[in-house]
């Protein structure tokens, strides 16, 4: 949630540029993993747990895909901001 925002913030503020955007993808990553890690956690310990571990465990599932979709966000960023700085590299050298 943090890249789109980041990006959706950039059409506001007007020292704000959609470059600037990139500084929200280790946050970004940074939340999807710990999304993760959360689930799988959750999800384990509904496991142990006696008795409404089913309620829990469609909240840990949908957090685990949630998380995935942030990390995926995450790598497009990266990958986005890869080729710019080549783009950018190749426009200065040629």
């Amino acid at each position: 949630m943090t890249i789109p925002l980041a990006v959706y913030l950039t059409r506001f503020i007007a020292s704000y540029r959609l470059l600037d955007a990139g500084y929200s993808v280790p946050g970004g990553a940074a939340l999807a993993l710990l999304a993760i890690v959360l689930a799988r956690r959750s999800r384990r310990d509904s496991a142990l747990a006696l008795g409404r571990a089913n309620a829990r465990e469609g909240i840990a599932r949908a957090g685990y895909v949630l998380g995935v979709a942030g990390l995926c966000i995450a790598l497009a960023g990266v990958v986005a901001l890869a080729v710019y700085e080549l783009l950018q590299h190749q426009g200065a050298s040629g």
